[in-house]
């Protein structure tokens, strides 16, 4: 029989941990956390805690030690601004009509969301939160900033809105939660001037390991060791981030959400639907509830839309309905069966790609295979695809390495991801794969019904500009019409790219110095 008193302490103890618990819930109620979007241009999983031997990324090592790393995020599209409008609305960029690069810059072509959907940032401010975005927007729509974020912001006739550097400090209540994004250059880190200065720990060229869809030459070694550069440059930044929360006390009030918008900046990669293009890394770091979010390495197929619906949900505001992600932390989420992502125009150079991302395979459909995957585009600029083109007209490249400067396509590949990470070995004409291709096929044509905007032409007004900006090297043939109709269009406002970004004020917040 067990004594009296020890029965007392017992039951004390019991009556000890469940108002803990009760407190602690209601702690978390009463305080919300604030949301930070740690959001990076141009990168794959190439850093340290990825298994890239090369790179040396402490800070990201450790957040994803201690907090949740996301080993299989696959987004929606492989283009900055198509992506982005794709994240802010939580809808596949494609069914909301988002999906063409640079949409929506000027009067003439600009283009407003659906009444009732709200962006994500709408949707904090309207539950109370200060919102701020550190850097580009770069969204597809047309919008008032200021029903969107805080803070003064810049505007260009191309590339968009671009909100100062600014964070948390510029709330004039400090006890207001927020939604905050600082933006990092991320593989774009490359283009600035200082960059050598930034690199602190130089990557040995003679261990680079390229993928084998790339010769092994100066010029492209190079680029690879830049870019893996930038990664470690990243790091410092992400590390820089992490301090200020420590100083200003809100680390354990914080959830942290690192990711990039698409793949890196190379040949087959960005802009494309293979892994390169689309597969990112993603980690979510918040020592302070880990009874909420349960660290550890989580491998089950994940769709980029799933990081807003996810940052809604742990901050206690309902999910909308058209929102095409879940809760990553619901105890009944188990992983996307697919994820579906789409290229369409990007600048002047207009395709039509779609893929089907199942947790083995990978489906990819070309709407225009009699277009080579490299046509002419902006990144004809760049030194590393001049030295490609170079060797592919001159015969050093091999089968699988001029694949994708042949002037054709195949209209469908399938790859086996367990036994072909680089996707190099195309399935869809084997037979021993007929009914996962068939499975795939069905996936998307059903997909393309309701959803994908893409299958009809692209409004005129849109066209126009990217006519307009890029002229002569617009050579696809959707620009004929317009060269005929607007004789004096073509090249005429190229003047645009070159212009500064101006200032836009927004009276009552101040920017973060």
């Amino acid at each position: 029989m067990i004594p009296w008193f020890k029965y007392i302490l017992f039951l004390c103890v019991i009556a000890i941990s469940l108002i803990s618990s009760f407190s602690y819930a209601n702690e978390q109620i009463k305080k919300r956390p604030n949301i930070l979007w740690i959001y990076v241009e141009d990168i794959s999983p190439h850093l340290g805690t990825y298994g890239e031997p090369l790179v040396n990324t402490p800070i990201l090592d450790e957040l994803a030690h201690n907090g949740v790393k996301f080993t299989n995020t696959i987004m929606p599209a492989p283009v900055c601004s198509a992506l982005r409008s794709a994240m802010m609305t939580g809808v596949t960029q494609t069914k909301l009509g988002l999906h063409n690069h640079h949409s929506a810059r000027t009067k003439e072509s600009e283009f407003y969301l659906p009444p009732n959907v709200k962006t994500v940032p709408e949707l904090f401010k309207a539950a109370g939160y200060y919102t701020f975005n550190s850097g580009k927007d770069d969204y597809n729509f047309s919008y008032n900033r200021a029903d969107l974020y805080n803070g003064d912001y810049m505007v260009h006739p191309l590339y968009g809105k671009s909100g100062v550097k600014i964070d948390w400090h510029s709330r004039s209540n400090k006890s207001q939660p927020f939604f905050g994004q600082i933006q990092l250059k991320g593989g774009k880190h490359i283009f600035s001037k200082t960059f050598k200065n930034k690199v602190k720990q130089p990557i040995d060229r003679s261990e680079v390991v390229l993928p084998p869809y790339y010769p092994t030459h100066p010029t492209v070694t190079e680029e690879w060791a830049r870019y893996l550069e930038s990664l470690q440059i990243t790091d410092s930044e992400v590390g820089d981030i992490i301090k200020r929360l420590e100083r200003d006390k809100l680390l354990d009030n914080t959830i942290v959400f690192f990711f990039a918008d698409h793949g890196m900046r190379f040949l087959r990669h960005k802009q494309f639907l293979y892994e390169g293009g689309i597969k990112v890394p993603f980690i979510v770091y918040a020592p302070g509830y880990k009874r909420l979010i349960k660290t550890g390495t989580r491998a089950e197929l994940i769709n980029g839309l799933n990081i807003s619906a996810t940052s809604l949900a742990l901050a206690g505001i309902e999910i909308p309905d058209y929102f095409e992600g879940s809760n990553l932390f619901d105890e009944n989420f188990h992983g996307d069966k697919h994820v579906i992502s789409a290229r369409d125009r990007c600048d002047f150079t207009i395709d039509r790609i779609r893929s089907v991302r199942t947790e083995n395979y990978k489906y990819i459909r070309n709407y225009y295979p009699e277009r080579s995957a490299m046509q002419p585009s902006y990144r004809d600029e760049w030194e590393l695809t001049k030295v490609m083109k170079q060797l592919y007209e001159h015969g050093k490249l091999n089968k699988v390495q001029a694949m994708h400067f042949s002037p054709t396509r195949e209209i469908e590949e399938l790859y086996d991801l367990r036994n072909d990470p680089h996707e190099i070995v195309n399935l869809a004409t084997k037979p021993d794969y007929k009914t996962t291709l068939d499975q795939h096929r069905k996936i998307l044509d059903n997909w393309v019904k309701d959803n994908d905007m893409g299958q009809f032409p692209e409004r005129e007004e849109s066209l126009k500009l990217m006519l307009g900006i890029w002229g002569d090297t617009a050579i696809n043939p959707e620009f004929d019409n317009l060269r005929k109709q607007y004789p004096n269009l073509s090249g005429s406002q190229y003047h645009l790219k070159s212009q500064r970004f101006k200032r836009v004020l927004n009276k009552g917040n101040n920017s973060y110095q």
